[in-house]
């Protein structure tokens, strides 16, 4: 479990609670961050600036987001601080803060012969804040995730940097006297993961204004740390002979190399079926019944026809 993450030590994360192990979350507490990685997270909580990840799919780019929750998160239960968009090719910047149901609105109004609601009326049942929105409303500190920017309309970055920086935002469809701005206190600052599967280029001036991080794929001792920490059943020896086979198999694949994520679901399966890694040093000695039984568990690896057949011929 990791317990020592390197909170920067200032401004921006004083008075953080201290991380408590939650019990329906503890497969994020357990996440292993790379040093490389916790000093861009320090970077980005010391500037107060979103933290763009970018880096192969299953390399944990997404749950970063929700291991910073579990780990500011206090007490047992779903974390009140983590606040989720997954972006969308149609997706506006009015998305990422709100959306407002105009069509029950009419509807309402239609039938109630034009009575009037009060602001909190209209916001409570007409107004759904999302993600950045709910955040910045909150009253918290929280954690704000937004999943592969890199698939929204190029002007989406942009239009969101703002709000990002000023922390507030306007619904006009609220009509308050004065102004229609909700806004949060500078101590409330939201902690902002991105994540991008660098899909396409994203505006430069966004990019200025972010801290930047690539998470590359993991050595084999890095990869041989979250086996560590996931995995129940082998021994350190046994995981390292996992690893070296796994990085056989990435070696050969061609057209899409199994992610971590996906070594993680390999390594679960050959421990429900029980099976004796030392084998994969010696395929010649484990006989067809538990060599079907290994090719059986590499449909967790590979994912098209061409890249089963050059990991089957590992085993020649």
């Amino acid at each position: 479990m990791i317990n020592d993450f390197e909170i920067y030590d200032g401004i921006e994360s004083r008075n953080m609670p201290d991380f408590v192990p939650d019990a329906k979350f503890s497969k994020y507490s357990d996440y292993v961050v790379a040093p490389a990685l916790k000093q861009a997270v320090n970077v980005s909580l010391a500037l107060g600036q979103p933290l763009l990840l970018t880096g192969e799919p299953g390399t944990g780019k997404t749950q970063l987001a929700y291991h910073l929750s579990n780990y500011f998160h206090k007490g047992i239960g779903e974390p009140e601080n983590l606040f989720v968009f997954n972006t969308k090719t149609t997706s506006s910047a009015k998305d990422l803060f709100y959306q407002y149901d105009s069509l029950k609105h009419f509807q309402y109004i239609q039938t109630s012969g034009n009575k009037q609601l009060s602001i909190p009326e209209i916001e409570d049942r007409f107004i759904n804040y999302q993600a950045l929105g709910a955040a910045i409303k909150s009253g918290i500190r929280g954690i704000v995730l937004i999943d592969e920017i890199d698939k929204a309309p190029r002007d989406f970055p942009n239009d969101i940097l703002d709000v990002m920086e000023s922390l507030e935002f306007e619904v006009p469809e609220l009509n308050k006297v004065g102004t229609n701005k909700i806004t949060a206190l500078p101590e409330h600052r939201p902690i902002i993961i991105m994540t991008s599967n660098s899909e396409k280029s994203l505006p430069d001036a966004f990019l200025r204004r972010c801290v930047f991080y690539h998470i590359p794929f993991p050595d084999a001792a890095m990869l041989l740390q979250i086996l560590k920490a996931k995995a129940g059943k082998y021994n350190e020896k046994e995981l390292s002979i996992i690893i070296e086979h796994f990085e056989k198999i990435r070696a050969v694949s061609r057209r899409k190399k199994p992610s971590t994520a996906e070594l993680l679901y390999w390594v679960a399966i050959l421990e429900k079926l029980d099976f004796n890694v030392s084998w994969l040093e010696h395929p010649e000695s484990m006989g067809a019944a538990n060599r079907n039984k290994l090719v059986g568990t590499y449909t967790t690896l590979a994912k098209n026809e061409e890249d089963a057949k050059l990991i089957l011929d590992l085993l020649l």
